[in-house]
């Protein structure tokens, strides 16, 4: 049973801009070094430390793995000062930590929020993805679906040609077929490296980003985050948990899922009233990454509340001596 009573999204929203910011900040230096463990590790330390400062009884659901193979920030953690309420916390100290060490577009520090009981507790498995953003009838499009099916649905409902549609892929090679099969509908892929977080996320703001529709296979505990920001934004988004060996499928066990064929939608990961935030490290299509000005280093954060549908961005400036 979810608690609701204590959960005050408004007040604890500023408090997670500051856990991504802090996050951002800490990594920023190794931008471009070539060393991503440990520009991971530095948002991890900063992302903890910060979280520990804020008045919540936290559990860490989507975190850095197992607690034997994470020291900190590991699924299952308790955070926050232990006064305050009970939440779920969903967590990338540093998506993109290749795109940070390659100093390379779209690195983010993600972190959602939401009231205990109402975060999937998804596995660190792989997840089939479909997402598309808001204004559309439920069911528009879904997973049972082939990539080019997909396509020719979403075009009728947009009311345009399969030319006209953008869809965002995850370049990796298990992906080529799904590739070739969208583009032979006419339609235009927008292929990125690595982040299906701001993926999924460029599907909510359409209209700026040029982007229709996300597909693809990636990380679970990621797209519980990308969840997380269309519960804020609008959209829809499904998922089906991907199982390659008997240890993935005992990860799930262990998560306390059972029908490993079910498809989520986007309200069954985020079951109740969510707050995210992520801040830019390197500049991307979301915010820009971190800038180093004449007496100060600079931020911009996107931070969202669920409850209320608003979407704030965020610059903070923190003087440097």
């Amino acid at each position: 049973m979810t608690d609701t009573a204590d959960f005050n999204d408004r007040m604890l929203s500023l408090g997670l801009a500051r856990v991504s910011e802090a996050a951002a900040l800490a990594c920023a230096d190794l931008i471009g070094r070539g060393d991503e463990k440990a520009a991971d590790q530095m948002a991890v330390n900063a992302m903890r430390e910060q979280l520990n400062k804020l008045a919540i009884k936290g559990v860490v659901v989507i975190g850095e793995g197992e607690r034997d193979e994470a020291p900190m920030l590991f699924i299952g953690e308790e955070v926050g000062t232990g006064d305050g309420p009970g939440v779920d916390i969903a967590l990338d100290p540093l998506e993109g930590t290749t795109l940070t060490a390659k100093a390379m577009p779209n690195a983010l520090t993600v972190i959602s929020m939401a009231q205990r009981g109402s975060l999937l507790h998804a596995p660190d498995v792989y997840m089939d993805k479909l997402a598309i953003g808001p204004g559309y009838a439920k069911d528009v499009v879904s997973l049972d679906m082939t990539p080019r099916e997909r396509v020719e649905a979403l075009a009728r409902a947009k009311g345009c040609k399969p030319s006209e549609v953008t869809v965002c892929i995850l370049e990796r090679p298990r992906h080529q077929e799904m590739i070739d099969e969208v583009r032979a509908t006419g339609a235009a892929v927008y292929l990125i490296p690595d982040g299906d977080v701001a993926g999924v996320i460029h599907c909510a703001e359409a209209e700026m980003t040029g982007i229709d529709m996300y597909m693809g296979s990636g990380g679970a505990p990621e797209g519980v985050l990308a969840a997380s920001a269309l519960k804020c934004m609008g959209g829809q988004i499904w998922g089906r948990l991907l199982f390659r060996n008997d240890d993935e499928r005992g990860r799930a066990a262990k998560a306390g899922i059972t029908d490993l064929n079910r498809v989520y939608a986007r309200d069954d990961m985020v079951t109740g009233d969510v707050i995210f935030a992520a801040t830019g490290v390197t500049d991307g299509s979301l915010v820009r990454g971190v800038k180093r000005r004449p007496g100060y280093v600079e931020t911009e954060t996107v931070l969202m509340r669920s409850k209320t549908g608003s979407v704030r961005r965020m610059t903070y400036r923190n003087p440097v001596k």
